[in-house]
């Protein structure tokens, strides 16, 4: 039998269960000191999982030039206090990313990892901002120097559709 949800478990991401309209800006040409971007349109779908202590988020990205399917999975570590969020595209079904780990203080989760991008080592950075949770917000960027500086490379702002 499927164990009941707990009222002490983490709510943390309570804010983007639901379907979600989203726009994404996408930088053209990441790491390479590039100000252009990419506009394009997606949705999203988030339920529980694992009694509460994860989520699921199905995606659909309408990029310029494909659609794109994608799935974040998250998961709560109740010692550590931590999520881990992983990252698995559809054009590569076999591979799931390097899982991004942190916390939320204050409505604001910032996730962190060590990996490659085009074959160089980069630090990458998430930020959620769940302060508006009717319009929260989501950023990636990576760091070529350990972090000193950042390089926001892919926004989203999501509209809950009723």
């Amino acid at each position: 039998m499927l164990k009941e949800l707990d009222p002490k478990e983490p709510k943390d991401f309570d804010f983007i269960i639901g379907d979600w309209q989203v726009k994404h800006r996408r930088l053209k040409d990441i790491l390479n000191g590039s100000d252009e971007w990419i506009e394009f349109e997606g949705k999203s779908s988030t339920v529980k999982t694992l009694g509460g202590l994860g989520n699921v988020e199905d995606n659909l990205l309408h990029m310029p030039f494909e659609s794109v399917r994608a799935k974040a999975i998250r998961s709560y570590n109740d010692k550590s206090k931590e999520w881990s969020i992983w990252w698995l595209d559809g054009r590569n079904p076999m591979a799931m990313d390097t899982p991004v780990v942190g916390r939320f203080i204050d409505g604001i989760g910032h996730f962190y990892a060590d990996e490659t991008y085009n074959g160089l080592a980069v630090k990458v950075r998430f930020i959620w901002d769940s302060t508006t949770p009717e319009k929260p917000t989501w950023q990636q960027a990576f760091s070529k120097d350990n972090g000193e500086t950042w390089e926001v490379n892919w926004q989203m702002e999501f509209s809950r559709i009723e």
